[in-house]
């Protein structure tokens, strides 16, 4: 049966910000005293943190850490005064590695708007039979009846067609990376104009049946071989942004990964604003939680943490919220609201209303509280302190992929 047209409703994507326009202004503004106008605020921050970036590039720490001054206005005199309002501390953190990847490599390679896809006929492939769906395509296993070859087709649903390039165009740039499923073929329908993505076929093992049969040694490998796919995908500027057990296929026999499903990824530039709606509930970074749009790569480390956890523990989802507002309290209830509270402090956030009544103070709760009979085999120490440097409230302070290929729960495997 050759690839058919399927009747579906379109599905609107919330529009991204183009990093031609975009230079990440700061939207959440302090709340002081005396202050003649927030536009004026606004104005005098933006200045004063031009001149600390500038300050930081002359000393050459361009790649890790830029920030604006710990600051304070003072209306009359125009000058600012550590300390007096407390809450103008507005940061920026950039990415420890691969911040200006795409500043270097230039609009050719991140410009996807702008690109001519060429597609091709349908009529090689043949599916076989239906294999998963989401929320922008369906997936089925197909075959290429000129090679006999097993594949993957993904047919997508009605979408804005910068969506459908962004991703094609990701694919692109990734492709012959570590451990990225490989894109093999773009073919659109001629009547119905319905595009589908051919991918490499991967006899993947159900998650929920294959997770809790890995020895130690197995976690570490396949949690090593997902690392580089990741590490790779940030070397090449791009984030994954919806890392989970569901994008993450491994057939156990060949003892293969892949990381697959680029449709919520996107190029970083520094400081742009980013949409918050990606990646899934149980695998959200804080920040996202939060609606703080000046995230980076670091969210792909959170998401990792959150399964490394799971399958340590035995706990999975190891963050279960029952909406966005829960998944936040269930992370409270975990790492604290201490750490919390100097978060949203740091970075000049705001609760939303619903927290007074949902959040309220809990201590951190020490890792070994989650260890038991069941998972205690697994539980050494490295891998506690790995998890431990992966969720971090502030993502400026997460471990990167890079360096967690170098802890020593991989020594045995990064030997190898």
């Amino acid at each position: 049966m050759k690839i058919v047209s399927i009747g579906l409703g379109i599905c609107l994507w919330c529009s991204f910000l183009s990093p031609r326009n975009q230079k990440g202004v700061l939207k959440r503004l302090p709340q002081a005293e005396n202050l003649d106008s927030v536009q004026t605020t606004r104005v005098r921050v933006q200045r004063a943190a031009s001149n600390y970036k500038k300050k930081y590039k002359r000393s050459g720490h361009t790649t890790y850490f830029s920030a604006y001054d710990i600051m304070d206005i003072d209306n009359d005199k125009g000058s600012t005064q550590p300390g007096k309002y407390p809450n103008v501390e507005l940061p920026i953190v950039l990415p420890k590695y691969y911040a200006d990847v795409n500043t270097k490599k230039g609009p050719d390679y991140w410009d996807y708007e702008n690109i001519t896809l060429i597609w091709n006929l349908p009529n090689n492939y043949e599916i076989i039979r239906k294999i998963g769906r989401g929320k922008y395509s369906e997936v089925f296993e197909g075959l290429n009846i000129l090679t006999k070859e097993q594949c993957v087709i993904k047919i997508l649903k009605p979408l804005k067609k910068k969506k459908i390039k962004r991703e094609i165009k990701i694919l692109q740039n990734l492709s012959g990376g570590p451990n990225i499923i490989k894109l093999l073929d773009i073919v659109k329908d001629p009547q119905s104009r319905t595009p589908s993505l051919i991918f490499e076929y991967v006899n993947n093992a159900d998650f929920k049946t294959l997770y809790p049969t890995l020895t130690l040694f197995d976690i570490k490998y396949y949690m090593y071989q997902l690392l580089k796919a990741v590490d790779f995908s940030h070397s090449q500027g791009i984030m994954h942004r919806d890392v989970k057990p569901h994008n993450v296929m491994i057939d156990h026999e060949k003892r293969q990964l892949r990381l697959i499903d680029w449709g919520l990824a996107e190029f970083y530039h520094p400081e742009q604003e980013y949409n918050v709606r990606v990646a899934s509930r149980y695998y959200k970074g804080p920040e996202l939680l939060v609606d703080m749009k000046l995230y980076d790569y670091s969210l792909d480390i959170w998401s990792i943490g959150c399964m490394l956890a799971a399958i340590i523990f035995k706990k999975e989802p190891f963050f279960y919220g029952h909406d966005n507002y829960d998944q936040l309290v269930k992370i409270a209830k975990v790492l604290g609201t201490d750490d919390l509270h100097n978060y949203f402090q740091k970075y000049g956030l705001k609760f939303a209303p619903v927290y007074e009544e949902i959040l309220g103070t809990y201590p951190r709760k020490p890792w070994v509280k989650f260890i038991n009979q069941e998972n205690e085999h697994l539980c050494v120490t490295e891998v506690v302190d790995l998890i431990d440097q992966m969720l971090v409230y502030d993502h400026a302070l997460r471990i990167t992929p890079r360096e967690a290929m170098q802890h020593p729960f991989f020594k045995e495997v990064a030997e190898k």
